[in-house]
């Protein structure tokens, strides 16, 4: 350190941040390749870089010889990497204290299961579409909702024997209309769910 260093630590000393800041960038770049060579993160680095000299600026008061500058900086520097280490642990050590993770669901699968659902209910809805209003109602609520008869006839306003007529109606009507007997029971509760 030159007889202007140990002006420079002097400005410092009383707070001058202009000297400290040609003091950064006197030893800026030696203590980031300090840092880089315990580290070998050039982000890494330049965060206990700036934490070096953060700390120095707080300690600025503590009395050097001029030459000792530089290696107090490493020293300043070298703390600052070891804190860091223990949080890092500290920092493991939590999370391998926390419960084992359970495999997420793939938002993929999600998104075809939801798509694929979608599909199959525009395909119902176009075979019911084909039904009278009165029984495609009949059928949607004691079909798909699950419920009673008499709940269902109770929701349309009709008596429990109009809506078993026109769920018997739409049973038929959506059997022909797919040309299987069992289609009617795919178009159930069961069978196409929402996604």
């Amino acid at each position: 350190m030159t007889r202007a260093d140990v002006a420079l630590w002097a400005r410092v000393r009383s707070g001058d941040a202009e000297a400290f800041g040609l003091l950064f960038e006197c030893y800026g770049e030696a203590i980031y390749r300090y840092c880089f060579r315990r580290t070998a993160s050039a982000d890494r680095a330049a965060d206990l870089t700036s934490v070096t000299f953060l700390e120095a600026w707080r300690r600025r008061e503590v009395a050097l010889p001029g030459d000792m500058v530089l290696p107090w900086l490493f020293g300043v520097a070298t703390n600052v990497l070891r804190n860091e280490r223990r949080r890092r642990r500290r920092y493991k050590a939590a999370l391998d204290r926390l419960p084992a993770t359970r495999d997420e669901p793939d938002l993929a699968d999600d998104a075809t299961d939801r798509i694929d659902g979608e599909r199959r209910m525009r395909a119902a809805l176009h075979l019911l579409g084909r039904l009278p209003r009165g029984e495609r109602d009949v059928f949607v609520l004691a079909g798909w909702q699950g419920l009673s008869l008499m709940e269902a006839a109770y929701a349309l306003g009709i008596s429990p024997g109009a809506a078993r007529t026109r769920l018997s109606r739409a049973r038929k009507r959506l059997a022909r209309l797919t040309g299987t007997e069992g289609s009617a029971s795919s178009l159930t509760k069961k069978g196409v769910e929402s996604p």
